[in-house]
């Protein structure tokens, strides 16, 4: 969603950007087959070791998008298990018998396989493959076994939604538009001559996306196939992008997605609506045209009424997402969820077509409830989990059966996600894909922690990561790790980041200041035009109760965050020296430059600061952590993904010349090939940087004192 600055599905991303620039950011999955363990490297380990390391990260895997089968009997879902040989992580989809629970190999021992998607009558499943070398549609019917590639496309075929008659599928797909052109290059070139490549010219708003690098001209459109193959069918058209998911109504006439086909698109990249379109005449008929973004378009069952989800757009930052109805023809529509201050992150229609199954966030928690059309509540599923493996994000997702039965990844905070099914009743698992690592390492505890902010008393929650031999009473350094977004939320959930720092044997404190998500709209708002600002007494209170409980050594704090984390980290050094060592990692340190350079150039002024850099240059300078880098006393690294889009490498750069300027101990390390999003996504990467982190803290577990080194010299 747009009102997350820093966080994606891996809960890292500056913004979540819209339909239309999700679409030109994403990337086929190129994963290859039969991961290795990093325990079958025979002589590489002298023995056995408890103490969780970064080799450690080659041999975990997590569950992903389950899907149930109708009669809620089977579920497919995407295992993400990380290869030593490849150093990444590779996608297979496992099917689970639900009373059982024994799991089936269903695709991907020949290239990646996820997104599986059930057909009506629960005979075959689609998916999206790259076996054979680029991603594309397949079908595998579940009587005989046998798998048949649909589609020979460009670009990777996305939201895939089966016909209601099982007969076609209907996916979107990015179309390739001729890019602008401004005169040409001398026509006499010499046979055999090597002359320079073209110019690059663009003309787009946004002509880079983090995880995609430049953005090829074109857009988003929506596609059907025949369900047996066939050549694809082009259903939408025009300079727009008509994103996902797609919602076939019952009689399947129609298809209904979310899409902003106003002229300003790209400078209004909060703006979205619900769209019809006929699939035999192609015409198109919105349903929704307030101010703000309505997306996600589902057609109840009995084909009577769609949910959506949006908000009002009034130029904040953070609004809660809540959930609608309207009748299919687009009237009446109304908020199910208006009395509820929580957001709506996914949701799904009840078989009776009486309810509605919603995702939300609580106190750092996910869970799923029912809400009825008359409003009335039923929790159907807690501990959702999935947020990421580095750091512990909220996070999860489910799906639901005809009769019921809820499908969802959950998990705790020494156990990554798994698949769990719930009935009615407490939720079981289904899955253990971390068993033998579980069984052979140490993990710390995890605590939560409650404090009343410095600034005006509000509640400021967070988790406390103990090192695994913690002894009760004793003091030990502690890392305060700020987490991105800034509208995102750290739970009780597995992360890497908090384990490998605790194995060294640091407490990790993961605090949800002002801002963070889960606690209500008027605590996200609590930054609105204001970030960085009171967030930072919420997290110097929560590390003072840290101290205050006997745990943490007031004389050895350390303090790092990634994203909107790195901007924190760096306004904290700004602001006190109590920390004996800082490691801002992917930061904004100057607003004019992120919001002119950053792949959101139509968002973040606006949005994040009330206007463009030269309609107010004193608040995006006031707002600015290289305002306060002369008071920096921290022996501070800078880390950045080598592809950062979100936050450019430049924002990283910046901050590290200045501080090299202003004579105070600094790094800067960049992590090849990494995007904003991907900068842990590699296991050797995401091990490295936690290494260097922690030998960074090391260096300077000693307070470094500038005028003893000048002196000193």
């Amino acid at each position: 969603m747009i009102k997350t600055l820093f966080a994606s599905a891996s809960a890292l991303a500056l913004v979540a950007l819209p339909a239309s620039a999700q679409s030109q950011s994403s990337t086929p999955e190129t994963e290859q087959p039969d991961p290795m363990s990093a325990a079958a490297q025979g002589s590489a380990r002298t023995g056995p070791n408890r103490i969780f390391t970064g080799e450690d990260l080659f041999d975990l895997a997590y569950a992903s998008d389950p899907q149930i089968s109708p009669d809620g009997k089977t579920i497919a879902y995407v295992r993400r298990q990380n290869d030593i040989m490849t150093d990444r992580a590779v996608s297979s989809i496992w099917m689970i018998d639900v009373s059982s629970g024994e799991e089936t190999p269903f695709a991907g021992r020949s290239g990646g396989a996820f997104a599986p998607r059930w057909s009506p009558d629960g005979s075959r499943v689609a998916y999206v493959s790259t076996e054979g070398g680029s991603a594309q549609l397949w079908v595998k019917w579940l009587d005989s076994g046998e798998a048949v590639r649909l589609t020979g496309l460009p670009s990777s075929p996305g939201s895939i939604a089966w016909a209601p008659d099982g007969r076609s599928i209907a996916h979107t797909m990015m179309v390739d538009d001729p890019a602008p052109s401004l005169g040409s290059a001398p026509s006499n070139r010499p046979e055999g001559a090597e002359w320079a490549e073209g110019l690059q010219i663009t003309d787009l708003v946004n002509f880079r996306a983090d995880g995609a690098g430049e953005i090829t001209p074109g857009y988003q459109k929506i596609f059907l196939i025949s369900a047996t193959g066939g050549a694809p069918r082009q259903l939408t058209f025009g300079p727009y992008h008509d994103g996902g998911p797609l919602s076939w109504s019952p009689n399947g006439r129609t298809i209904y997605f979310s899409a902003n086909r106003n002229p300003d698109w790209q400078t209004d990249p909060v703006e979205g609506d619900v769209w019809a379109l006929d699939t035999t005449t192609l015409g198109l008929t919105r349903l929704t045209d307030r101010d703000g973004p309505d997306r996600g378009a589902q057609v109840s069952p009995d084909g009577r009424r769609i949910a959506y989800v949006g908000w009002d757009d009034v130029g904040r930052a953070y609004e809660n997402t809540e959930l609608y109805v309207m009748d299919a023809d687009g009237s009446n529509p109304r908020s199910l969820t208006a009395d509820m201050d929580f957001s709506a992150d996914g949701f799904e229609w009840d078989a009776d077509s009486r309810g509605i199954y919603v995702q939300y966030d609580d106190h750092g928690e996910t869970s799923v409830a029912r809400i009825s059309l008359d409003g009335s509540v039923r929790f159907a599923a807690t501990g959702l989990a999935g947020g990421g493996l580095d750091r512990p994000y909220t996070g999860g997702s489910f799906s639901v059966s005809e009769n019921d039965v809820v499908a969802y990844t959950g998990g705790t905070a020494t156990r990554p996600a798994e698949v769990m099914v719930a009935s009615g009743d407490e939720g079981r698992y289904l899955t253990n894909l971390n068993a033998g690592l579980l069984a052979t390492k140490s993990f710390g505890e995890v605590r939560e922690i409650n404090v009343s902010s410095s600034f005006d008393g509000q509640t400021i929650q967070g988790w406390l990561t103990l090192p695994p031999d913690y002894e009760e009473g004793t003091r030990v350094p502690l890392i305060l790790e700020i987490h991105g977004g800034p509208f995102a939320a750290y739970g009780p959930h597995f992360s890497t980041d908090n384990q490998l720092y605790a194995a060294s044997g640091y407490a990790v404190l993961s605090a949800n200041p002002r801002g963070s998500t889960s606690y209500g709209e008027a605590f996200a708002q609590g930054i609105d035009k204001d970030y960085p600002g009171n967030d930072y007494h919420d997290l110097i209170s929560i590390v003072d109760q840290a101290i205050a409980l006997g745990i943490a050594d007031p004389d050895r704090l350390f303090v790092t965050g990634g994203s909107g984390g790195g901007v924190l980290t760096s306004w904290i050094v700004g602001q006190t020296d109590r920390f004996q060592a800082a490691a801002t990692q992917k930061p904004v340190i100057n607003w004019t430059t992120q919001a002119l350079t950053a792949d959101g150039t139509g968002y973040f002024g606006l949005y994040w600061l009330g206007a463009r850099p030269w309609e107010d240059q004193e608040t995006f300078w006031a707002h600015s952590p290289l305002s306060l880098v002369g008071n920096v006393e921290t022996p501070t690294l800078v880390v950045v993904g080598a592809e950062d889009y979100r936050t450019p490498v430049s924002e990283a750069v910046q901050y590290y010349s200045a501080l090299q300027l202003a004579g105070v101990p600094t790094a800067l390390v960049r992590v090849p090939g990494a995007s904003h999003g991907g900068i842990a996504a590699r296991p050797s990467q995401s091990a490295a940087k936690a290494s260097a982190i922690l030998a960074w803290f090391e260096r300077y577990a000693e307070r470094w004192d500038q005028e003893e080194a000048e002196a000193g010299e």
